[in-house]
C-alpha cells in the first residue's frame, strides 16, 4: 500500500492567511525553520494505480494538482480517484468534495450522520449528482468492516478492508439543532484503519478526548496518522486567536496532563505520525524545544509531500 501526505496542518493551513501569530508572522517574513503547510489531505492507493482520498480538504485542487499519481491517464479523461474517506463533516475535511463535482463519478464513505449533514443541509454538495452515473454514497458504521473493491465488480474478494474507530466528538457547529436531534452522536467522527495485505494504516486526525478506542487501533497498526492540532490547552487563548480551550473543540492537546504524548501507547509497533497542525502549534518551529520533544517521543511530524509504503 502507497500512502501520500498531500497535506499536513490543520484548517486554514500555515501559514493561515488571516493570522499574525508568532508562526504564522515568522514564516512570511523568513525567521522560522517551518515548511509551509497546505489543509489535512492523504491519499492512499492499493496497487499504484487507483487513489482513495482521506479527507477532502478546501485545497484539494491545488494538492491533486501537485500530486502526479492523480493525474488522469493519456487513455482515459477521468483521473485515478476510486472514492473519498469523509472521518467527519467539519469545513477542512468535505469542502474538497467541491472540488470533485465535474462529472466524474466515484465513492464517499461516510456515517449516515455526516451523509445527513451534507446531503439534507448543504445542498450545494448536489452538485456531486451531475456526474453520470452520480456519485455513490456508501454507508459506514461507527464501528465495523467494509470490504472493498477497486472496481464497480464487487463479486471477488475485497481488494482491502476500512474498519472504522469512533472517535467521540460532536458535528460542527453549523449543524441546525434539528438535524442534531435527528442524527446519532456516535457517527459524528470516526478513525479509519485500512488493512490490505496483513498491513495497516490508521488515521485519526480529530481526538476529543472522549473515546480511548483509537489506543488498540495503535498497538496493531504499522502507520498511525493521528490528531497533533495543539500542543497546548490553552494554545488558542495564549495566541489570542480563540476563547475556546483545545479540548473545548474536540482536540486533545499534545502535552500536559491527559497530553497525547502521556497517554500514546508503548506497545505500538509501527510509525507514529503527528498530522492536522494548527499554525499556532510551535512544533512547526524545527529549532523548537517543543519540535523536539516530540522526535524524542519517537513521534514523526507530516509534511506537505510526505510519503512511505506500507
Amino acid at each position: 500500500m502507497r500512502v501520500r501526505v498531500l497535506g499536513s496542518a490543520a484548517g486554514g493551513g500555515f501559514p493561515q492567511w488571516n493570522c499574525q501569530c508568532p508562526n504564522c508572522g515568522a514564516l512570511r517574513r523568513g525567521k522560522i525553520k517551518a515548511r509551509p503547510r497546505t489543509q489535512t489531505q492523504v491519499i492512499f492507493s492499493p496497487d499504484s494505480k487507483v487513489w482513495f482520498l482521506l479527507c477532502a480538504s478546501p485545497d484539494l485542487r491545488q494538492q491533486v494538482l501537485a500530486a502526479p499519481e492523480l493525474a488522469p491517464p493519456a487513455d482515459r479523461p477521468s483521473p485515478p480517484i476510486g472514492g473519498v474517506f469523509l472521518p467527519n463533516a467539519e469545513v477542512d475535511s468535505v469542502m474538497g468534495l467541491l472540488h470533485l463535482r465535474e462529472f466524474q463519478t466515484f465513492f464517499v464513505f461516510a456515517t449516515r450522520g455526516v451523509q445527513c449533514v451534507l446531503q439534507r443541509e448543504n445542498r450545494i454538495f448536489g452538485v456531486l449528482e451531475r456526474a453520470n452515473p452520480p456519485v455513490k454514497w456508501q454507508t459506514l458504521s461507527a464501528k465495523g468492516r467494509l470490504g472493498c473493491h477497486m472496481s464497480e465488480d464487487s463479486s471477488g474478494p475485497a481488494d482491502f478492508i476500512c474498519a472504522t474507530v469512533p472517535l467521540g466528538g460532536c458535528y460542527p457547529d453549523y449543524v441546525s439543532e434539528e438535524m442534531l436531534r435527528a442524527v446519532p452522536p456516535e457517527e459524528a467522527s470516526i478513525g479509519f484503519v485500512i488493512e490490505q495485505s496483513e498491513k495497516r494504516l490508521f488515521f485519526a486526525p480529530s481526538l476529543s478526548g472522549s473515546s480511548a478506542m483509537w489506543k488498540s487501533e495503535v498497538e496493531s497498526a504499522d502507520a498511525t496518522l493521528i490528531d497533533g492540532t495543539f500542543w497546548s490547552d490553552d494554545e488558542l487563548m495564549r495566541t489570542g486567536r480563540s476563547s475556546k480551550s483545545a479540548r473545548e473543540i474536540g482536540h486533545v492537546p499534545l502535552s500536559g496532563p491527559g497530553g497525547l504524548l502521556e497517554q500514546f501507547p508503548t506497545k505500538g509497533k509501527g510509525r507514529k505520525i503527528l498530522i492536522h497542525l494548527n499554525n499556532t502549534n510551535p512544533i512547526l518551529d524545527e529549532d523548537s524545544a517543543e519540535h523536539r520533544m516530540v522526535l524524542d517521543a519517537g513521534f514523526e511530524i507530516a509534511y506537505d509531500g510526505m510519503e512511505f509504503e506500507l
